[in-house]
């Protein structure tokens, strides 16, 4: 599936920025056109394989290239004012190459979580293509304007999208690890699981044709409806050079028993990707749509594994709408990837709401208190004194 990916904000940026690493280390093919949107002119130039003509600064009237300090309600406004510069960097995009446009963002900060909305409904507005959204949830230890941030965002942003791709931090993040170390495993995982998705069907020459092909008509029709999506995966390494295996070896049954043993494992990484840890914890059953793409060495992948996972998943979910296919790479690893599309049972935005409202109630009663505080403060007792104006 090839990408226009426009990261907005610090995170979108950065994570953006390393899917075009992946792109040219993998040769995926994903990354049609890459954009970084940003009110901090630092964060910008912090990036490394993003084009410098690709890196659009926004705001500069009103913030200086300083950033938004959290605050996403001027993070929209300058989205709002600033949208054509933006558009400036789009319009050398060939979108006639390009099946979607990927808005990258990180939902708690102020640029990208108040911004990524704004550019998702002028998309829509302009081109016919799908606009999909990849909002990262902020972690629950990041405080309450963070979370208050990240409802309101995740609320408005998934209005504006065809559809919602959530990774939550608060399930990544490890214990003991550092913000900085942290964030780049996060962005790894991020990378690595909507690498394999979004590049199942773009073939580079040479490379091996899949024996059922998921193309991009397969995400997009499992991502039509809307709603919130997330990912799960699951790994395996395998030896490239490994025929059948030992049991192969002594009885000469190579093609028997290497087919069995690719297909039992098929079935357990689907089913590992689909019961772990998914980029947005939820229960699957109740899910609208599923994808299932299994990558990895052609010798390594058929028809009746793929068929029984997707049939399992199937079950799982109770959804008649399951595609799956195959993609093969030349990695020595078999991977499972699911997309699950119009999820509904997401403990953890509930979880989110529910603070933000309790932030947004605590900010409110701060305020009022800080005014009053301050007007008893400067006003004399005797209120003898006389403002300047």
């Amino acid at each position: 599936m090839k990408l226009a990916m426009i990261g907005f904000g610090q995170a979108g940026g950065k994570i953006v920025d390393r899917f075009v690493q992946y792109d040219e280390r993998t040769g995926s093919g994903i990354v049609r056109a890459a954009i970084a949107v940003n009110t901090a002119k630092a964060d910008l130039m912090g990036l490394e394989n993003i084009e410098q003509e690709n890196r659009v600064l926004i705001g500069q009237s009103r913030v200086k290239g300083h950033g938004v300090g959290a605050d996403n309600e001027l993070g929209a406004e300058i989205a709002e004012e600033d949208v054509d510069e933006v558009q400036g960097a789009i319009d050398a995009i060939p979108t006639h190459e390009v099946d979607a446009f990927l808005v990258v963002a990180g939902m708690g900060g102020g640029t990208g979580s108040g911004g990524a909305p704004v550019l998702a409904k002028h998309l829509k507005r302009i081109y016919t293509i799908p606009v999909y959204g990849l909002g990262v949830l902020p972690g629950s230890d990041e405080g309450g304007i963070y979370t208050l941030n990240a409802a309101r965002s995740f609320q408005t942003f998934v209005r504006e999208v065809d559809n919602l791709l959530v990774f939550d931090n608060d399930s990544w993040r490890q214990a003991g690890e550092s913000v900085e170390g942290g964030y780049d495993d996060i962005n790894k995982e991020i990378v690595t699981r909507f690498g394999v998705l979004f590049g199942a069907g773009e073939v580079g020459e040479g490379d091996e044709v899949a024996e059922s092909v998921v193309d991009s008509s397969e995400i997009i029709n499992t991502l039509a409806g809307g709603g919130v999506s997330t990912v799960g995966y699951a790994s395996e390494g395998v030896d490239l050079d490994d025929g059948g295996g030992l049991l192969s070896r002594f009885t000469g049954s190579d093609e028997q028993v290497d087919t069995a043993h690719t297909t039992n494992r098929i079935t357990s990484l689907v089913r590992k990707a689909a019961l772990g840890r998914l980029t947005l914890p939820c229960e699957i059953e109740g899910a609208e749509r599923a994808l299932l793409v299994m990558s990895g060495p052609p010798k390594h992948l058929n028809r009746k594994g793929i068929e029984r996972g997707r049939k399992w998943l199937e079950e799982q979910t109770g959804s008649m709408e399951v595609r799956g296919g195959d993609f093969p790479v030349k990695e020595p690893q078999v991977a499972a990837c699911i997309l699950l599309s119009g999820v509904n049972d997401v403990p953890r935005i509930k979880e989110l709401q529910q603070v933000a409202i309790e932030a947004q109630d605590n900010i409110e009663s701060i305020r009022e208190e800080s005014e009053d505080n301050l007007e008893e403060l400067v006003e004399d007792d005797e209120d003898e004194l006389d403002p300047l104006f």
